[in-house]
């Protein structure tokens, strides 16, 4: 088992061993979603809720070697942890707590990816949910890809729970690329 995978299983692993819900977003959603595409780190939404997210920064950072100073303090004023695996590879972990962010745990599945390696992957709606929001030309690369690989896509939860993440960037420009983009028209 290669690297990438190792050190997924290893901290999905300790995830479990607290009983925290979870799942794996970014690149190695899109590896399960998508279509295959290069990626040299692993994120990952942790539910936390507000107001008890230092135990689980605590602990991630007791178990775990971080990747930059201070990271207890980064951790509280940006809701990320940063730290790394025992061989070397990066993790991200974002301190989940909006009613998005539930959901898609609630709604994320496990993916065989090799023998004896299944991670637990948000759905391919809420990755094209993420992705839409963060809007970088990857990002709407990735979500050209997760289209043509999946079908069945339930686009009115799509759209449903973006429009409330979209009010904060200003509206509805994002929801009417992702349009365009599901159409065929852009790319």
């Amino acid at each position: 088992m290669n690297t990438f995978f190792s050190a997924a299983l290893e901290i999905q692993s300790f995830i479990e061993s607290q009983n925290w819900d979870f799942c794996f977003i970014g690149g190695v959603a899109v590896l399960g979603r998508g279509e295959i595409r290069m990626t040299q780190d692993l994120d990952i939404t942790l539910l936390t809720g507000f107001g008890e997210e230092n135990k689980f920064i605590k602990k991630m950072l007791s178990n775990f070697e971080t990747r930059i100073s201070g990271a207890e303090e980064f951790a509280m004023e940006n809701r990320i942890i940063l730290i790394k695996s025992s061989n070397g590879v990066s993790i991200d972990i974002s301190l989940g707590g909006i009613d998005f962010e539930k959901e898609m745990i609630k709604r994320a599945d496990f993916f065989e990816f090799l023998t004896n390696c299944s991670l637990k992957i948000c759905s391919a709606e809420d990755l094209i949910i993420q992705k839409a929001f963060a809007g970088r030309e990857k990002d709407w690369m990735d979500i050209k890809g997760i289209i043509a690989k999946q079908e069945n896509l339930n686009w009115e939860y799509i759209i449903l729970q973006l429009e409330p993440l979209c009010d904060v960037k200003g509206g509805q420009k994002v929801i009417n690329k992702l349009l365009k983009v599901r159409k065929n028209e852009l790319f």
